[in-house]
């Protein structure tokens, strides 16, 4: 009897821990719809609660943490089991990130918009890069809700599109400042955008490789493609 109610809850135990974390991902998600919605008409209220719901965030982390550290402590996991608990562990670090990167948006967006935003084509290649940092990052989170490892694979392939999309949008707006100096100050705003754009992937699919490392013991971090992955047990 006390075995099995210790059982059931050390299962609980971790069941909150992968429920916070992937409602701190739901709040992440929020942060960047609203760092972008308002970069892309300068709304100043839906702009401020990026930063509002950062504050949350950073609650979040270190409630999570915490709670792991504890669980750790306490029941010793192993196998599967302390995978996940690493996963969440390294998860709510990159999650905490790009809640970061959508302050940065936020904040350039306003600082844009305060001034007067000079018009460059390029805009539409922030918007094809915004897309695919967003759909990366719930598709991340929903990969590591179901612990769908094909899932996680595809969004890991993902990331050399958004590194393209990144690379052209600064070939680009190099061109529009050398043919228009007026343009530099917005040039490099939305040069500091796309970036933090590439970096929301690159934390988005870090989540997705914790999702195949979870559910087969590989990781793959570093590695070139999945054959060369080194296998961890």
């Amino acid at each position: 009897m006390v075995k099995e109610h210790l059982s059931t809850q050390y299962d609980a135990d971790l069941e909150e821990i992968r429920t916070r974390m992937l409602q701190m991902g739901g709040l992440v998600e929020e942060q960047v719809s609203n760092a972008l919605a308002g970069y892309a008409d300068g709304n100043s209220p839906t702009l401020d609660r990026v930063k509002a719901t950062e504050e949350r965030v950073n609650q979040l982390e270190i409630e999570l943490d915490d709670r792991c550290t504890h669980l750790i402590a306490r029941r010793q996991p192993a196998a599967g089991d302390l995978r996940l608990v690493m996963a969440v562990v390294k998860s709510i670090t990159d999650l905490e990130r790009i809640g970061d990167e959508a302050a940065k948006i936020a904040r350039i967006a306003k600082q844009m918009h305060e001034r007067g935003i000079v018009h460059l084509s390029g805009f539409s290649d922030v918007r094809v890069a915004a897309n695919l940092a967003s759909s990366m990052l719930k598709g991340a989170l929903d990969a590591f809700a179901r612990m769908d490892a094909e899932a996680a694979q595809q969004i890991v392939m993902q990331d050399k599109h958004i590194d393209s999309e990144f690379r052209s949008l600064l070939r680009e707006l190099i061109t529009f400042m050398m043919e228009d100096p007026r343009t530099i100050s917005t040039a490099l705003d939305i040069v500091w955008i796309a970036k933090a754009l590439e970096r929301v992937g690159d934390h988005a699919k870090n989540i997705a490789e914790y999702v195949i490392y979870v559910s087969s013991g590989t990781d793959v971090r570093h590695s070139q493609g999945q054959s060369e992955s080194t296998a961890l047990g």
